[in-house]
């Protein structure tokens, strides 16, 4: 009697998947949070902007030039947006400290008119005002082929990076995700910085998430309102406000003479040993110029220098550790 073994070939799939993240506005499992929601409790109140290029590859063309840094303050949709071009920043700061709460802690509002056209922004917080700490961004966009100036990216592919949902829907982020430091305190986020992610998948400007992989997304967009346009942040988690703490680092700040000239120095005394910012903006929100130092309790100076200002308005701020002072000084030649 003889015995039949069939033998049934080993046939082993490999697949490979990539992660599929939160899904579009409308969609069940998105995370897009309305404008209007209620678990908004504050909004930016401070914005400076550091322009970017029309066209990264093509600098003759000029920079971004829609909006200002007004145009970022407050809720979403009342005061236009911010055009921020080729790499370019904004840094918001906000009436209080954000902290990391349960789930989600502010969202970042763009102005995208679908759900598919979607203009990408790396996010960054701090809780000094100089140490920023990246969100680990994700794209598992494909970055054979370029989007070009009008296509569509696929909204379940990227997370962690702003501009994920059309306009009045905010992208939330959760400080929890951030990798821990020492010079970053997640319960005082006093700074959130917004940084155009430069969707070229050439690698001569190509941007790239925390895998190495090139994000891509529209571009080029060689027009004014070039680059992410931001619209606003709104806060969640927000540390109650105590002006008595939120000064107390400096008690005197002056400029003189003022209007500036030659001589000018900023005149402030220190409560206590502090990290300063000195960051000096245009009446737009725009910053012209900044630098950090260690000052010690006690009088201390700052020479201007004129800092090459044109004429006009400019307001110097004075920030450390969440706490901003804020004076104007005039240049009239």
């Amino acid at each position: 009697m003889y015995k039949f073994v069939a033998y049934i070939p080993l046939i082993v799939l490999s697949f490979q998947f990539s992660a599929q993240f939160h899904p579009p506005v409308g969609n069940a499992g998105t995370s897009a949070i309305h404008k209007d929601s209620s678990v908004f409790v504050g909004w930016a109140t401070q914005c400076s902007v550091q322009r970017g290029e029309l066209d990264i590859s093509n600098p003759s063309l000029g920079y971004a030039s829609v909006g200002d840094g007004f145009s970022a303050l407050g809720q979403a949709g009342v005061n236009g947006v911010v055009s921020l071009g080729d790499a370019g920043e904004a840094t918001l700061t906000f009436e209080s400290t954000i902290y990391d709460g349960p789930d989600w802690d502010f969202a970042v509002f763009e102005n995208s008119f679908n759900d598919f056209f979607l203009e990408l922004a790396f996010v960054e917080v701090s809780s000094d005002g100089v140490n920023f700490h990246r969100f680990p961004a994700v794209s598992n966009t494909q970055d054979s082929i370029q989007i070009d100036g009008f296509g569509n990216i696929d909204a379940t592919k990227i997370n962690n990076l702003a501009g994920k949902y059309r306009s009045l829907y905010g992208t939330p982020f959760d400080l929890a995700d951030l990798t821990p430091s020492p010079l970053l305190d997640v319960n005082n986020i006093s700074h959130i910085k917004i940084v155009d992610v430069v969707g070229s998948i050439n690698t001569n400007y190509a941007t790239y998430d925390q895998n190495g992989s090139k994000i891509n997304d529209p571009w080029p967009t060689p027009f004014p309102q070039s680059g992410f346009d931001l619209d606003a942040i709104g806060v969640i988690h927000l540390n109650p406000l105590n002006v008595e703490s939120q000064n107390k680092f400096i008690s005197e700040f002056t400029a003189y003479p003022n209007p500036i000239t030659a001589e000018t120095r900023l005149y402030f005394k220190l409560t206590q040993n502090s990290l300063l910012s000195c960051v000096v903006s245009d009446v737009f929100g725009k910053e012209v110029a900044s630098f950090s130092n260690y000052y010690f309790a006690g009088s201390n100076t700052i020479e201007l220098n004129e800092l090459l200002l044109y004429k006009g308005v400019y307001f110097v701020s004075l920030i450390s550790y969440g706490a901003t002072e804020t004076i104007k000084i005039l240049k009239n030649d």
